[in-house]
């Protein structure tokens, strides 16, 4: 079990809840920085070397891509570096196609994380009672997504194994995806009705109804959490202060380096980085305890 992943749901939404809206909301170059970093080498704890690089080499031409695509669509800025078709592309249109991919690769890797950690029964703990139906309609669509990837290769092995690939015709190959498509659609949807009749035939979402729950709300829960809302207070202050304004356009605009965005920097970084940190001990202590056996 992953170490973050053993903290209470609470603790760990709030959590994620708080580092995605910092990425998502904000354009300052620093705060996006620190949010890729700290997204990437979180990620690259929790999952299997081979499928960290694999993703790795998978988002990196997209972000050159979305990086490059900007400054050939928006001619915003007053600073040309050349002209193409007689238009000029700018400074301040590259550096903001920069932190348009570094939000949105950031975005993607926290939300890999987030599967990763936030499993179906978390989520469910903690809006089953609330909100029953979209709860369950958000679990298991949240559990899907993963499930897809290794359903397609169940059913492409299998319908190779059956001799449907027995040409490499791209005809074949169409078909052979139409085909994967279909069979896939057929097993979600039955999944889903299954799913669905299951909790029904357990009286979930009925009124009065118990339900076991191994999660408690431990005093490291409340440290974490406790720790994660003063950092984020404090960064909120920054950016409602204006201590961290950034601008694009029409031209850079940057309030600077003060002691106050300093710490705000500092404090964001210790609030994007705590999870690392966190498997890091984790598996330090563990090989430390390995070695004296």
């Amino acid at each position: 079990m992953n170490a973050f992943s053993s903290y209470h749901p609470v603790t760990l939404f709030l959590y994620f809840i708080s580092v995605t809206t910092l990425t998502m909301f904000t354009m300052n170059p620093v705060f996006l920085a620190v949010s890729l970093m700290c997204s990437v080498a979180f990620c690259a704890v929790l999952h299997q070397p081979r499928d960290f690089w694999a993703d790795l080499a998978y988002y990196t031409p997209m972000f050159l891509l979305i990086a490059l695509t900007n400054p050939l669509f928006s001619h915003n800025g007053e600073t040309p570096l050349f002209f193409l078709n007689d238009n000029p592309v700018t400074i301040e249109a590259i550096l903001y196609g920069i932190a348009i991919s570094a939000m949105l690769v950031s975005i993607i890797f926290w939300f890999k994380c987030y599967h990763e950690i936030m499993t179906s029964d978390k989520f469910l703990y903690l809006f089953g009672r609330i909100i029953p139906k979209p709860a369950l309609v958000l679990s298991m669509a949240f559990r899907f997504a993963p499930m897809f990837k290794i359903q397609i290769k169940k059913i492409h092995h299998t319908q190779k194994t059956l001799g449907l690939y027995s040409s490499n015709s791209i005809t074949d190959r169409l078909f052979g995806c139409f085909r994967i498509f279909s069979v896939l659609v057929t097993w979600s949807l039955e999944n889903a009705l299954e799913t669905a009749d299951s909790m029904k035939a357990r009286g979930y979402g009925l009124k009065g109804r118990s339900s076991f729950s191994l999660f408690r709300f431990q005093p490291q829960d409340g440290i974490i959490l406790g720790a994660n809302l003063l950092m984020l207070s404090f960064v909120l202050f920054g950016i409602n202060g204006n201590y961290t304004d950034f601008s694009f356009y029409p031209k850079i605009t940057f309030a600077g380096i003060t002691p106050i965005s300093a710490a705000v920097y500092s404090v964001l970084f210790c609030l994007m980085i705590l999870p690392f940190v966190i498997e890091m001990k984790e598996n330090i202590t563990w090989k430390l305890l390995k070695s004296r056996i």
